[in-house]
């Protein structure tokens, strides 16, 4: 998808921080209501296993306690949370995008050219690598502080991987990448470069990009770690948003999303895997 907007027509800010409010208010309440629908379907499923062993229990008189009922459910394992992850951003994303930031002929023809052109797969390849080296150095840096930042995706990745290592592996390198640049860029970015506030869109939608991936209040990170944690997120959200803008298509943001997720996940199968 095309960054060549068309910008003769000026929006002001003002009404252009409201629209893309909205859209994240849009995406936040798909998120949270898929995952709970979701969580709801997984718990309805256990439920029906488990229901021939609490009647055995009860038909013993050895009735399980709501402890014991609620251990015996268990939790959603780490394939079950990624595809909650998935599903609702995944379906914000197309959503927002039919429904509010569609693209023309003309953006989608010049998006496809680009997918053949070799400096777009450059430029996203590098920009991939690059932001790979930033993140492992600014983890080498905080760590002399005593700063230790962990992702709180990571252990969910490293699990899934160690016992569904095909589907991660794609979800990691073309799933991912796709529907959160269609998102955060595309929609969000993309709302400010169309009416010409690249800059202010590059900080909200960077920060929407951190936030997204290490929430307050769920992470088991402390405060230092947390922020250099959305400093690292929020800077490769401004750089996907301005390979983006440089590059004037999507993909560039993409291959680039997806060359740093391949590296990261090369990592964690280097470190071991449970």
């Amino acid at each position: 998808m095309s960054g060549s907007e068309n910008r003769t027509a000026l929006v002001p800010l003002p009404n252009v921080i409201g629209k893309f409010s909205l859209d994240l208010l849009i995406a936040a309440v798909m998120v949270s209501g898929i995952s709970i629908a979701v969580g709801l379907i997984w718990g309805a499923a256990r439920w029906i296993q488990v229901v021939p062993t609490l009647l055995a229990a009860g038909e013993g008189n050895d009735a399980l306690s709501p402890e014991q009922i609620t251990a015996l459910i268990g939790q959603p394992g780490p394939l079950a949370m990624i595809m909650m992850t998935w599903l609702g951003m995944s379906a914000a994303a197309m959503v927002l995008y039919f429904w509010r930031r569609r693209a023309d002929r003309s953006e989608c023809a010049t998006s496809m050219r680009a997918v053949y052109r070799p400096r777009t797969w450059f430029w996203g390849i590098l920009t991939g690598i690059v932001l790979s080296v930033f993140g492992g150095a600014a983890g080498l840096v905080a760590g002399m502080f005593g700063i230790v930042p962990e992702p709180s995706n990571q252990k969910l990745i490293q699990q899934a991987m160690s016992q569904y290592p095909v589907f991660i592996t794609v979800f990691a390198i073309a799933l991912a990448p796709a529907y959160e640049e269609l998102l955060f860029r595309r929609i969000f970015f993309g709302r400010f470069l169309k009416a010409g506030f690249p800059f202010p869109g590059m900080l909200l939608s960077s920060a929407a990009f951190a936030f997204v991936h290490e929430v307050p209040g769920l992470s088991a990170n402390d405060w230092p770690a947390m922020l250099l944690l959305w400093f690292v997120y929020g800077t490769m959200g401004m750089v996907f948003a301005l390979a983006y803008r440089k590059s004037g298509t999507l993909w560039t943001a993409i291959i680039a999303h997806a060359v740093n997720n391949a590296i990261a996940l090369m990592i964690l199968v280097r470190q071991g895997l449970p």
